[in-house]
């Protein structure tokens, strides 16, 4: 029998290290929640999961992305809304005017109106703009929309609309100052080709607004899935990890008890001296 190397204690202080790192993994796991808290408890499993808390990241801009898209295109929208019941107005005025029962004074008051009518529609289309991008009026260019991970597939583009008064041909109108009954008439046919136009113009907008909220609404379901996916991965199963945690913890208190045994049988080694 040996003492002055108490194997049996050492080996029962290794198996002690190793349950209490087990169990301090387990504990950090408990703590925080996450399965995966460094890359050694799972270097592949933690690859897939940032790269799918990437992806996460990605989708959310798209979904804030397109509903900023969307705000832009409803103020858009709104605006020419106003301009079709200008125009609508126009249009009553020039009626008005195409009969004899107006006076040659009449017709003349009704021109002013509709100067200061298509002034007002003019003012919509220059003043219309999302955090100071010109939308509808002469100097609007061409807005992409970027609604998902990818800069080319992700992208919705809206053409651009130049819903001025010069771009329905109405831009006489604007400094109108006299009527007859024939230019009346004539003014007629004109404004209804503008509301047709400008109908055509909001329809535009409405199917690109539509675009983007079903991409919206797609991407919110990927979200979700894409998510639920990183938590498999990465967020620990607290059931099982507890049941670990009991586990080692029991492991822990009898590997200190077999460490004290182990230190204890060198002892009897005393009686064979006495």
């Amino acid at each position: 029998m040996r003492i002055n190397t108490n194997v049996s204690s050492l080996t029962a202080q290794e198996a002690a290290q190793n349950t209490n790192k087990t169990l301090t993994n387990s504990l950090e796991k408990l703590s925080t929640g996450l399965r995966i808290n460094k890359a050694s408890d799972d270097a592949s499993g933690l690859a897939i999961a940032d790269k799918l808390r990437t992806q996460a990241t990605s989708i959310n801009q798209g979904i804030a992305n397109g509903n900023s898209a969307v705000t832009l295109l409803q103020i858009a929208d709104k605006s020419m809304a106003e301009q079709s019941n200008i125009l609508d107005t126009v249009k009553a005025k020039l009626i008005q005017a195409n009969t004899a029962t107006t006076s040659t004074d009449g017709r003349k008051a009704i021109a002013s109106d509709i100067a200061k009518l298509m002034t007002q529609f003019d003012n919509i289309a220059k003043s219309t703009n999302y955090n100071g991008t010109d939308l509808i009026s002469a100097s609007a260019a061409n807005l992409d929309f970027q609604v998902g991970e990818d800069s080319t597939k992700g992208k919705i583009t809206l053409t651009a609309i130049d819903s001025s008064a010069s771009a329905y041909s109405l831009g006489s109108l604007t400094s109108i100052t006299s009527l007859t009954m024939a230019s009346a008439a004539t003014l007629q046919s004109t404004v209804d080709t503008a509301i047709n136009t400008l109908n055509t113009n909001r329809g535009s907008i409405g199917s690109t607004q539509n675009q983007v909220e079903s991409a919206v609404r797609n991407l919110m379901t990927m979200s979700t899935n894409v998510k639920a996916a990183e938590s498999i991965i990465r967020d620990v199963d607290y059931a099982a990890e507890s049941a670990n945690f009991n586990k080692q913890n029991i492991i822990s208190q009898a590997g200190s008890y077999a460490i004290s045994q182990a230190n204890s049988v060198q002892q009897n080694v005393l009686r064979l001296l006495q």
